[in-house]
């Protein structure tokens, strides 16, 4: 390997990446220390002036991971030095830093990682045909054949790849399709929270380093989004060089690789990684050295600004009016023919997708909400609610709840645009809409446990059902003002990042000869703060925000789209809300003094000290009792039931190790419910005939007699009692009331359905024999069979609804009483179409139901 690398990779074309790193970079640093000077003055202006806005509803947490860990567990790892599959216990911390372990008793005492990946630029593949396409893409000059196997084999049938363009690839492998699924979704939560490596908390870094890196690739003729600006402004950097360095490098070293095509394609990719590592050493170091520079003046600037802040504004004005009468006459025209006809369709692109995952946010938040109100109902007790509120808490950042959000935004589509306007892949757009969304859950998420904390100290735990509905009910509300006000600030923003490069794009071969003239109009004292190159941006955007603002208007009248009108603006409706804001996160298991909550692991010995102390994960791998340490042995393979997500999974894992029966379950589907109580109301009408006899009668019901309803509830209490009564060594021995009710009632339902098949056999029978009697005309043959008809109607027959008056408007009646004994129950039958037909009593319930 190492062979491979020095030999293609000597001294002077290492001298030449040197070179070509340094140069790129001083390119880069000379926009960067002017775009931070303009940045400084936006931000202190902003300061100054203030800045209006919608004031968010929902509150917002401050430092939501700490504390915190993602993920451990157990995959198969490839390893390329010896080509062999090993396993390896896999730790994702808060900084969302992968790290691979030789195994779990190696994470716990704190030793090295084997390996660390940071997941910024990768995209995680589940397929080894995906990754062969982009294999196969690396290298133009070398066709793959059709089928081609390629050079590696994984050891199971479910792979799992961080592919990146530059650097090292990693290859994993797990058993099952299900753990598949979640590991899956848990690298590409890696993969999403590292590409959003900008804080933008930092209101002068991050605007200077963006439009430094937008003017420097605008230079170079490179408009439109870049699917590359991922990770931290050194990531960024290195990708910006690559993105130049790595095709040259390609041409020249391609042709020379030996071997098989699998081989080339393997030493390309090691030639590759070692570049790119010796790009990001080098940018890391001057994009530090230039940040500190930078900031060692920023002291100075800042006291210029304030002191000089009234007519630098001045001065912009006056500059601006005189490049808006050169570019609003052509960005005006511009407009109108190649931009407004397009905005209301990539604006629907944007909508449909984006509001369907925030749909999904709210679903989610809302399931998660109901489960904790049916604890409550249940009597779960304090432990419990504090185990679904530790789990609600970090309900944000479970990338395997989340996914089914994460994918509605994925359906994001902006294919006849793209090419129109520079736009490289929707990748940019969507990985935007997911930390929106995921931002959007955690707000909830903690406003919730702020008002319940307040509810709980004011008022108890008394009503603790209602205090949950209430708290649900005004913070869904919230939620949904939120929801509407970040999705039109990230349409507006989306149509912005399509439309305005593509406009300056066509703008600037006109425009841009003319902007030097332009210079001469600003104080030399000023010019640090003032740009041409930027006043010239900013009049071409002003130029489109009238049309964008008037779409997204137009589309929130939309009901479709759930978005609540400009109108509609809620400022200090719950002020007192956002006093809770300064609060810090509850730790609902210490509040309820629970026991360790599943999935907390020791990291005393990460942190130093051995403190002892216990960081909860997102995502547990649990360790059940009983069972050893999972994948301790390279024999022993990673099974999906062992990394459960929810206390059903993990209860039924247990049955299976130990053996032990089933739970009866509850019936949760209509035809369920309807078999459980179908025999009880048998059972209990026979003895409310006479009470709704009386009734119809206009009499008043006799003294003692149960009615249907207090018949089925004392079936119900009386079944509850036996099995309270019942002696159990163990909860598992003790059955639920539905199945003893169901155990005591079995036969006679049975007996029940048996009399209804006889009947409709002999019915149906006796309808056959009187239809061949009229066919052959034989009057004394049809004589026979309906006295035998007669005689069998006079026998006796199942307990059913007899009373006409209590069929209501269903459409079905009893037959007429006449020859029959006054009070025997009678068949339900069907007289529509003038014909009698014995109706199942089943059948009956779902009509009326």
């Amino acid at each position: 390997m190492g062979d491979v690398v020095s030999s293609h990779l000597d001294e002077s074309r290492r001298e030449m990446i040197t070179a070509r790193t340094r140069d790129v970079m001083k390119e880069f640093s000379d926009v960067y220390e002017q775009q931070y000077a303009v940045a400084l003055f936006n931000s202190v202006r902003y300061e100054i002036e203030g800045g209006g806005g919608t004031q968010s509803q929902l509150l917002h947490r401050k430092d939501p991971l700490a504390g915190r860990s993602i993920f451990s567990g157990s995959l198969f790892q490839y390893l390329e030095e010896n080509r062999k599959w090993r396993n390896r216990f896999v730790s994702v911390p808060n900084s969302y830093i992968i790290s691979l372990y030789e195994s779990k008793t190696a994470h716990e005492r704190g030793l090295h990682p084997k390996m660390t990946i940071n997941c910024a630029g990768y995209k995680a593949l589940t397929s080894m045909e995906e990754y062969m396409e982009l294999i196969n893409a690396s290298l133009p000059g070398i066709k793959a054949k059709v089928g081609n196997n390629p050079f590696i084999k994984c050891a199971t049938q479910f792979p799992l790849i961080l592919w990146h363009p530059y650097a090292r690839h990693h290859y994993f492998c797990v058993m099952t399709e299900k753990e598949q699924k979640k590991w899956h979704a848990v690298l590409q939560d890696c993969v999403r929270h590292s590409n959003n490596g900008l804080p933008e908390d930092s209101t002068v870094q991050t605007p200077a380093f963006t439009d430094a890196l937008r003017l420097h690739r605008q230079a170079k003729g490179h408009y439109g989004t870049w699917d590359m600006m991922c990770g931290q402004p050194p990531q960024i950097l290195a990708n910006l060089v690559m993105e130049t360095l790595h095709p040259e490098l390609r041409n020249v070293i391609g042709p020379r690789l030996k071997g098989k095509m699998q081989q080339k394609q393997r030493n390309w990719m090691l030639i590759s990684d070692a570049v790119y590592k010796q790009v990001l050493s080098q940018t890391t170091g001057q994009y530090d050295a230039l940040a500190e520079a930078c900031e060692a003046q920023r002291v100075t600037l800042d006291a210029r600004l304030r002191t000089d802040m009234d007519q630098i504004i001045t001065s912009k004005e006056h500059v601006s009016n005189k490049i808006r009468a050169l570019v609003l006459p052509k960005a005006e025209q511009l407009l109108r023919n190649s931009v407004q006809p397009y905005i209301s369709s990539i604006l629907e692109a944007l909508m449909e997708p984006t509001s369907r995952g925030f749909s999904e946010v709210r679903d989610v938040f809302f399931r998660e909400l109901v489960e904790i109100s049916k604890n409550s109902l249940n009597g779960g007790g304090k432990e419990k609610l504090g185990e679904h509120m530790e789990r609600l808490s970090m309900l944000a950042f479970h990338p395997v709840k989340m996914q089914s959000s994460y994918e509605k935004v994925e359906q994001l589509n902006l294919e006849g645009l793209q090419q129109r306007f520079d736009v490289s892949s929707p990748s940019v757009f969507v990985s935007r809409a997911q930390i929106l969304m995921r931002e959007q859950m955690d707000n909830a998420v903690y406003t919730f446990e702020q008002l319940l904390q307040q509810s709980l100290e004011a008022q108890g735990e008394e009503d603790m059902c209602k205090n949950i509905q209430r708290c649900q009910d005004r913070v869904l509300k919230k939620n949904d003002y939120d929801s509407s006000t970040v999705r039109k600030k990230f349409f507006r923003e989306a149509l912005l990042q399509i439309i305005i490069p593509y406009m300056l794009q066509q703008l600037s071969p006109t425009c841009s000869p003319e902007l030097p003239r332009f210079k001469e109009l600003i104080f030399e004292d000023f010019s640090h703060f003032l740009l041409v190159e930027n006043l010239f941006e900013e009049v071409v955007l002003q130029s489109v925000s009238k049309d964008i603002m008037m779409a997204v208007k137009e589309a929130a009248v939309q009901r479709r789209h759930n978005l609540y009108r400009d109108s509609i603006i809620l400022t200090n409706s719950d002020p007192n809300l956002h006093l809770l804001g300064e609060n810090p996160s509850v730790d609902w298991a210490t509040k309820f003094g629970g026991d360790e909550l599943e999935g907390s692991i020791n990291v005393g010995g990460i942190d130093g000290g051995g403190s002892g102390k216990r960081r909860r994960q997102v995502v547990s791998m649990i360790q059940l009792d009983g069972v050893p340490l999972p994948y301790e042995s390279c024999l022993e393979v990673p099974g999906v039931e062992l990394i459960p997500e929810e206390d059903a999974e993990m209860s039924e894992g247990l049955e299976e190790d130990m053996g032990l029966p089933e739970e009866p379950k509850s019936p949760d589907s209509v035809n369920e419910i309807r078999d459980l109580i179908n025999p009880v109301v048998e059972m209990v009408l026979p003895m409310s005939e006479e009470s709704q006899s009386d009734t119809t009668n206009g009499t008043e019901p006799t003294t003692g007699v149960i009615t249907m309803e207090d018949g089925v509830q004392e079936a119900v209490t009386h079944v509850t009692t036996v099995v309270d009564d019942v002696p159990s060594k163990s909860p598992r021995e003790k059955s639920s009331p539905q199945t003893i009710l169901q155990q005591l009632i079995g036969s006679k339902k049975q007996e029940a359905d048996k009399v209804e098949h006889q009947q409709e056999a002999a019915i149906k029978n006796a309808i056959e024999e009187i239809e061949i009697a009229v066919q052959e005309d034989d009057s004394e043959r049809i004589a026979e069979v309906s006295a035998a008809d007669s005689d069998y109607e006079s026998s006796p027959k199942p307990p059913l609804a007899t009373d006409s008056s209590s069929r209501g408007d269903s459409g079905f009646q009893s037959p007429t009483n006449e020859g029959l004994d006054e009070g025997e129950p009678q068949p339900i039958t069907n007289s529509l179409n003038g014909e009698d037909k014995i109706i199942d009593p089943v059948e009956v319930e779902v009509l009326l139901a």
